[in-house]
């Protein structure tokens, strides 16, 4: 089973992306599901998370500017980005966190022009 990111591109500052991450197979007992980037010469870093339940979790950076959003149906997440600033510029990775092993998609760019 692979994740499949798509939404991103380049984008002028304080404009808003849409990004989007589905399975192509079928994924039991995912927990969690979560937004990471990776800055050029940085470590990747959580941006945003959402459990089963709906309880989500941010980066301070991305707080009020991002929100994240899962359809458990569908297994899919997604990630609502506004007010995207030049810092935001990143590869961007989804996760799945499932009982027996982490999934992550091969990443989608980002890129916010000043």
């Amino acid at each position: 089973v692979q994740l499949q990111a798509s939404g991103g591109g380049l984008v002028q500052a304080g404009g808003s992306l849409r990004l989007s991450c589905a399975a192509s197979g079928t994924i039991f007992s995912i927990y969690a599901m979560g937004w990471y980037r990776q800055a050029p010469g940085k470590q990747r870093e959580l941006v945003a998370g959402i459990t089963n339940g709906g309880t989500t979790n941010y980066a301070s950076s991305v707080r009020g500017r991002f929100t994240i959003s899962r359809d458990n149906a569908k297994n899919t997440v997604s990630l609502q980005m506004n007010s995207l600033k030049p810092e935001d510029t990143a590869v961007y990775y989804c996760n799945y966190a499932a009982a027996r092993m982490n999934y992550w998609g091969k990443g989608t760019q980002v890129t916010v022009s000043s």
